[in-house]
């Protein structure tokens, strides 16, 4: 198996070096370079070949946000945010720009490993409270469901198959759906797998994004 080549971004040498000694002790990684700005970062990717990038958010000369666009743009490789904010906006802003996934700094090794690879995969991964942050779940008028982000193509779904990505993008759970549609909950259940089939979307989690910022 080949080793996952990462490339760590952060302006602070303890979450660096901290990162790196975390992965450098698992066969299934390889830092293959660590950056203290976003322009650094893309100029590493320019010299190596990088599959993942562990990108901080506020940086200097350039941020995460501005990297992670040139980054995407560019196909150099697929960007999961790491940061201690958790500032609406700035999610937004990561996810519109292409970032695969969206953590906050308080993750134990093994699970940064494990969104490592998801990502890697070509899962998007989103914590729950960062999804909660986007969807501002329970605190809005259900009937007023959000709308979608310009870059979600709505083509091919019956008005039925739109109530139910309506509904994951506010942030409901399945039995909170079948209750909204009058629908029992293994309708619901086969609704999501068709839909993410069409998407080739493995869960509901990157629907919502999807939805939500029109990045897939």
């Amino acid at each position: 198996m080949e080793k996952i080549k990462v490339i760590i971004a952060d302006d602070s040498d303890f979450v660096r070096d901290g990162m790196k000694i975390i992965l450098d002790v698992d066969d299934e990684f390889e830092v293959i370079g660590c950056a203290s700005n976003g322009k650094e970062a893309i100029e590493l990717a320019k010299k190596e070949t990088p599959d993942v990038f562990l990108m901080d958010i506020q940086m200097p000369l350039m941020d995460g946000i501005e990297a992670t666009k040139y980054i995407v743009e560019n196909n150099l490789g697929k960007v999961l945010i790491l940061t201690t904010f958790d500032d609406e906006e700035l999610v937004r802003q990561a996810l519109k720009n292409g970032a695969k996934g969206y953590l906050i700094k308080n993750h134990t090794p093994e699970r940064l490993k494990q969104m490592i690879k998801s990502v890697y995969s070509g899962i998007s991964v989103v914590e729950e409270k960062m999804l909660e942050t986007l969807t501002v779940a329970g605190s809005k008028d259900l009937s007023e469901p959000y709308a979608p982000a310009s870059g979600f193509d709505s083509k091919g779904y019956t008005e039925r198959e739109m109530d139910i990505i309506r509904a994951i993008a506010d942030g409901l759970s399945n039995r909170e759906i079948a209750d909204r549609l009058f629908i029992s909950e293994g309708t619901v259940k086969n609704y999501i797998t068709n839909i993410l089939s069409k998407e080739n979307l493995s869960h509901r989690t990157a629907l919502a994004v999807y939805y939500l910022t029109g990045k897939k």
